[in-house]
């Protein structure tokens, strides 16, 4: 299945263990965000929100979870989440949850807006650009936020999870922000990440390229971050031969990929026999459980103490 008949339904791709409305963030369901009970919350409720950048007279928003001060460490890892939505819907606040969680394990975390496929002017590869010049905008405010420029992880579910792979994939030089894009860790959720003849993402680039240039599967090479990728086996949005082919090819280059396969799940965790192309409905304990790989992921590589 292409991705085109899951972006149908307004809701598609959000985020799994919550519901969205167009009118406010989505709802958290505590039980499903946190492998584990927190006992008392050290991540601030509301974000403190940055302009990136501007284009095009838009202004594109970072919205900054900051651990509360202490710790042995000067600076703090940093962590970006992309929100899922076909390239085409969502908004920073679909990644609150995620973003309080690893706030709360002292990473800074930022809920990154990007600009959304219209159909008209606006496709994937200007939301790629804007994914591009976040890190890089977290990189060159390192000092203001407090965090290590060196430890960056980007964090994205469904077409997030593209935008996340393309940051470090297509790594853009850039003679005006000199800063690397690409972050030192990759968490990738149902991501969309073989997207080579897919017609629906064909569709939103406009004829502007054709879709394998932007198929992270289609251009792995040599020196990409270390990748944990979360995958349902029954998945039709985002089929896990897309993940295997691409965890195939990092480690073919000789890069770490650890691929997870949640059997009898579908995209977002969706239980086998719901369907998964509308609104997705995670199963708590498999979300969790995600989120706990997640976190072991990241303290593996030194993020999380």
């Amino acid at each position: 299945m292409s991705l085109r008949h899951a972006i149908t339904r307004v809701a598609l791709l959000a985020l799994p263990w919550a519901s969205c409305t167009t009118a406010a963030p989505p709802s958290e369901t505590v039980t499903a965000v946190a492998p584990a009970a927190q006992t008392e919350s050290t991540a601030p409720a509301d974000p403190a929100v940055h302009v990136y950048a501007s284009v095009d007279g838009v202004d594109l928003e970072a919205h900054v979870f900051a651990p509360s001060p202490g710790g042995a460490r000067a600076r703090r890892p940093a962590i970006v989440l992309f929100h899922g939505g076909g390239w085409s819907i969502g908004e920073p606040a679909w990644g609150y949850a995620r973003a309080r969680h690893f706030a709360e394990r002292g990473l800074v975390a930022v809920a990154a807006q990007y600009r959304l496929s219209d159909q008209k002017a606006v496709t994937p590869l200007e939301a790629m650009a804007d994914a591009r010049a976040v890190i890089r905008w977290m990189r060159s405010e390192a000092d203001a936020l407090g965090i290590d420029p060196a430890l960056i992880a980007a964090y994205g579910w469904s077409a997030g999870g593209h935008l996340a792979a393309s940051v470090a994939i297509f790594d853009e030089p850039d003679p005006d922000k000199p800063l690397s894009s690409s972050p030192n860790a990759l968490v990738l959720v149902s991501p969309a990440v073989s997207l080579a003849g897919d017609p629906w993402v064909q569709g939103l680039l406009l004829g502007r390229v054709d879709v394998s240039a932007v198929s992270p599967a289609d251009h792995v090479r040599a020196g990409l971050p270390p990748t944990l990728v979360l995958q349902g086996d029954v998945d039709t949005v985002t089929p896990l031969a897309g993940a295997q082919l691409f965890c195939d090819r990092m480690r073919a280059a000789g890069n770490a990929c650890e691929l997870h396969v949640y059997t009898g799940y579908g995209h977002l965790f969706t239980p086998a026999g719901v369907r998964d192309d509308e609104t997705p409905k995670a199963d708590p304990a498999i979300a969790a459980d995600a989120l706990g790989r997640a976190d072991e992921f990241l303290r593996s590589l030194g993020f999380i103490d």
